[in-house]
């Protein structure tokens, strides 16, 4: 697994909004430290340096994981 940004907020609309690190692709699942799923990457928005996730939740405990780092899976082609 690799860190690829954290949570920033928990919007409105209930979705998860992740400030990202790393590009990531939408339909993806997120995960924090421990493994658990957060949810699916439904939207990719702002900036391209500094982009942004909207996840549809997996989970209604996000209040806990607000400022944690969330994780996606790495295949075997790209490496850790």
């Amino acid at each position: 697994m690799k860190a690829v940004g954290y949570v920033l907020r928990r919007a409105k609309s209930g979705r998860i909004i992740v400030k990202l690190f790393v590009e990531v692709q939408e339909g993806i699942t997120l995960y924090d430290r421990r493994g658990r799923k957060i949810g699916v990457v439904r939207e990719v928005f702002g900036p391209v340096r500094s982009p942004y996730a909207s996840l549809e939740p997996r989970t209604d405990r996000v209040g806990g994981e607000i400022g944690e780092s969330v994780y996606a899976e790495v295949s075997a082609d790209e490496g850790s």
